[in-house]
């Protein structure tokens, strides 16, 4: 094990050993010496020595003021480098296979053409997958734009130290390099001082984009087609594109009141500024390489004979997009230039034709080598991200839709839409949409709210269709909820289908998710709006908070079942839209074992997943992270559409269903109905302080005086990650467990367990968090801050905590969690030493801040400082 570890643990130590000399140099010997002693009394407390516990705690509580600050930030980037550390080993020379598995494509591909699928159905497959991640700017990422720049800079600098011809003098410049890096990190206020707008979240994902993913999309797909090729034969189309990428950042404005129309339209054009600016960056590098004179007939002729025919066309693109920008700039600026479309880029083809006559030139012309350099990997972005960047969704609430019919109606002396029953909103939206006339008075004055629906709506009607995905709608419930949408866009002067899709969230919502598409399907009008194609979201994070993770798992596996079947029989293709969040407590986990434990024909070569908050830097930070994670989308869905998983046995459903049914009592057992939760909850975690934290634009409560029901997903699940409950991830599953292997149900779970890919992804997963739940730590909390007379809810819960523990450890017939993924283990290992003295130093900053009616400036960043920090340790935190 020692030897598998031993190049990261040799990186964790260079760069922890370079921030204690940054620090000594910045605060002295004695500083320094302080922060090593907590950090080996953590060490020896985790092995169970009881006095360096005391002694820790002790010098935890007493540090003065002014060292709160530097010592929380201390142990916070010493995590960061970790984290950037392992995220490193996991792309460098010196991975061990058993971290670094063998390419999943490849071994896929080996072992579908090996078996039973052809070279046909493997291409058709590939040609025609849609792989749709979703860019979400949910308020888990935690550090700033500008220190994920220098995290970045780092691992340049790991990956030249690993070139073992290095020069002593190329050494130490790097060396040198690093050593400026971490102390630019460490002279660098890690907390945000103001909260970041919707436009900010926005250019945060355009900077993955221009930082990660144009290099990682030409380079994965060039992977992947040496692969198809040194198999099959057979190359790919020059415009593939299994993986697209769209957004929410500055369109999902459900519970948001800072994403408004005018906010969307100035991140669509910051979108399509982004992707000129790039695509110009390519084509002056393309006006470098592309010198010959050798042209086919088309291009020839394009350009009237010039003995540069590639460059004048190039030229030409360049100086379009330039115009392209300048107007854009203008937009920005808040101008309204004139359109002249002949001269910018305003159309994908009318950059697109010209690359490809140039690539086709080439090729006729026996510079097959050159066409497929630099210019194929520009006609792959293009494929990729076109020429608006990313595919802005429109999300809002479905109780807002209503709300603006219902107001129109009454204005229009027709009743209120929203005392009327289902069957009558069909009968009267489905009669509109068929109407020629206009619904909304030309001099009708609409509320605040009403009015921002339409003015969103008509900001639509605006745009090209490739500038937008879906109009997804939270809270759906009924047919009525998308026909709402429906009339909407289309009395605003929306000209082209868009795909209009429900999120099922709720349990009860995703129990009726069949039969409300169901309905919808069978209307007539509806079904020839779709022309043949579906999208139907489901949520993770609301159905776990309503029901458990176990519970709302079932209810999510058996909706999806049952959409496949409604979807088929009305000759429809359906794209399952999966809503997961970071962590296990919101769907999270990792990508490709959650694809492959999807219901058989659930995928089909479609899917749609929200890559949420700090995930996103973890997956695609890095153009080899990146292209690893494209690699493992892309094998899933193939696997899952053509090698998919069995159905389960009847026996495996009906224990299934009695697992779920025991659960969501358990859960519901405490958070609804235990009179103490609410409470206890508040005074154990960092829920109020959270909302002092300027993380991401969006409120953390839906409404300001509501209570746990009102609290959105992830403050939910991010509070109770920092006090290591990670309650709920596991509250009601160890439960059911336990009560069915007490029924004598203990081999039939094992056998669930090794045979179906749904229940061994979800043990999986509560292992995880089994394995990072620290109750140890949840104590100390308690003692620190909750109530004597609150207290016997905290141990009761870690009671739940531990029988949930042996529950799967008898499940698994294992001596400790997580036996089978030391890659995982030892990562968690790794961190403790250093989240520990965060989280107990939390709980004493937590104690003082709640005791003072006014804490200093210095408390307060160092409580920020510690949820950072606990943040960084634990990775997926929401």
């Amino acid at each position: 094990m020692a030897d598998m570890y031993a190049s990261l643990r040799s990186n964790v130590s260079m760069l922890g050993q370079i921030l204690g000399d940054t620090m000594r140099s910045d605060l002295g010997e004695p500083f320094l010496d302080k922060v090593e002693q907590i950090r080996q009394l953590a060490k020896s407390s985790r092995q169970g020595d009881e006095s360096a516990r005391q002694q820790m705690l002790e010098l935890l509580t007493a540090l003065p003021d002014d060292e709160l600050v530097p010592v929380t930030k201390a142990f916070n980037q010493f995590l960061n480098l970790a984290n950037i550390a392992e995220q490193f080993h996991t792309i460098s020379r010196n991975c061990d296979e058993l971290v670094c598995v063998p390419d999943p494509v490849e071994q896929l591909l080996g072992r579908m053409l090996n078996g039973p699928i052809d070279q046909k159905q493997m291409l058709s497959c590939l040609r025609e997958m849609n792989i749709d991640l979703v860019l979400t700017a949910h308020p888990t990422e935690i550090s700033r734009r500008t220190l994920i720049q220098k995290y970045s800079s780092v691992v340049d600098c790991l990956t030249a130290l690993e070139n073992d011809q290095l020069s002593e003098r190329e050494f130490k410049q790097i060396n040198l390099r690093l050593r400026q890096l971490i102390a630019q990190i460490w002279h660098t206020n890690e907390i945000r001082r103001e909260r970041p707008t919707p436009v900010d979240e926005a250019r945060w994902g355009l900077a993955t984009i221009e930082t990660s993913l144009w290099q990682a999309i030409p380079d994965f797909l060039r992977q992947l087609n040496d692969q198809v090729e040194e198999r099959t034969g057979s190359q790919l189309p020059i415009d593939i594109a299994p993986v697209r990428f769209s957004s929410w950042m500055g369109g999902d404005r459900d519970g948001n009141p800072f994403v408004t129309a005018k906010v969307t339209q100035e991140v669509l054009d910051r979108n399509r500024h982004a992707a000129a600016r790039l695509y110009l960056k390519d084509i002056v590098s393309l006006v470098g390489e592309l010198s010959m004179e050798e042209a086919n007939e088309e291009l020839s002729q394009y350009t009237n004979g010039s003995c540069e025919p590639y460059r004048d066309v190039l030229r030409d693109l360049r100086q379009k997009l330039r115009n392209t920008i300048d107007y854009l700039n203008a937009r920005l600026e808040g101008h309204q230039p004139e359109i002249d479309s002949h001269s910018i880029i305003w159309h994908q083809d009318d950059l697109k034709k010209p690359l490809l006559m140039l690539y086709q030139s080439l090729c006729d012309c026996g510079m097959s080598l050159i066409a497929n350099g630099l210019l194929l990997d520009m006609l792959r972005r293009l494929a990729c991200f076109g020429i608006h960047m990313l595919r802005l969704d429109i999300r809002q609430d479905a109780e807002r839709h209503a709300n603006a019919i219902a107001e129109l109606t009454r204005y229009l002396g027709m009743g209120d839409f929203n005392h009327w029953d289902e069957t009558e909103k069909q009968a009267f939206l489905l009669r509109e949409l068929a109407n020629r006339r206009p619904l909304i008075p030309v001099n009708w004055q609409p509320s605040d709210e009403v009015a921002e629906v339409l003015a969103t709506c008509r900001l639509i009607a605006t745009q090209p269709q490739q500038a937008l995905g879906s109009y997804v709608i939270s809270m759906a419930s009924q047919p009525s909820d998308v026909l709402a949408v429906l009339l909407l866009l289309k009395e605003t002067g929306c000209h082209y289908p868009m795909r209009v899709v429900p999120l099922f969230e709720t349990l009860d919502d995703l129990n009726n998710a069949a039969d409300c598409i169901s309905a919808l399907l069978d209307i007539d009008w509806y079904l020839g709006y779709t022309k043949g194609m579906q999208e139907v979201m489901i949520g993770y994070s609301d159905s776990a908070k309503d029901a458990g993770v176990m519970a709302a798992a079932w209810a999510q596996y058996r909706a999806q079942e049952q959409l496949v079947a409604v979807c088929k029989k009305a000759g429809v293709k359906l794209t399952l839209f999966h809503g997961r969040g970071g962590t296990i407590g919101r769907g999270g986990g990792p990508a490709h074992q959650a694809i492959l434990s999807q219901p058989p024909g659930s995928v089909d070569g479609r899917i749609r997943v929200t890559e949420q908050g700090e995930m996103i830097r973890f997956k695609f930070g890095l153009p080899k992270l990146a292209v690893q994670s494209l690699a493992l989308y892309t094998s899933a869905v193939m696997e899952a559409t053509l090698l998919p998983p069995p159905e389960p046995k009847q026996e495996w459903r009906q224990c299934m269903q009695r697992l779920a049914d025991e659960s969501v009592l358990a859960y519901r057992s405490i958070v609804r109905e235990e009179a103490d939760f609410v409470a206890y909850f508040r005074a154990a975690t960092p829920e109020v302080e959270l909302g002092k934290l300027p993380l991401g634009s969006r409120p953390a409560k839906r409404r300001v005086d509501g209570g746990i029901e009102s609290l959105r997903a992830i403050p939910w699940i991010f509070a109770w990650s920092q006090n290591r409950l990670m309650l709920p991830a596991w509250l009601g599953a160890g439960e059911a467990l336990e009560a069915a292997a007490k029924r004598g149900e203990l081999s039939l779970l094992q056998e669930m367990e090794r045979q179906w890919p749904f229940f061994n992804t979800r043990i999986s997963m509560l292992e995880m968090v089994y394995a990072k739940a620290e109750p140890n730590l949840a104590r100390y909390y308690d003692t620190c801050l909750v109530p004597e007379d609150l207290r016997h809810l905290g141990e009761a819960l870690r009671e739940r905590l531990q029988q949930g523990i042996q529950a799967v450890l008898e499940l698994t017939r294992s001596d400790s969690l997580m036996s089978h993924t030391p890659w995982n283990r030892e990562s968690v290992r790794l961190r403790n030493p250093y989240i520990d003295p965060l989280n107990f130093l939390q709980a004493e900053l937590l104690a003082r801040s709640r005791k003072e009616q006014e804490t200093s400036e210095q408390l307060q960043l160092a409580l920020m400082l510690t949820i950072a920090g606990v943040a960084a340790g634990m990775r997926n935190t929401g």
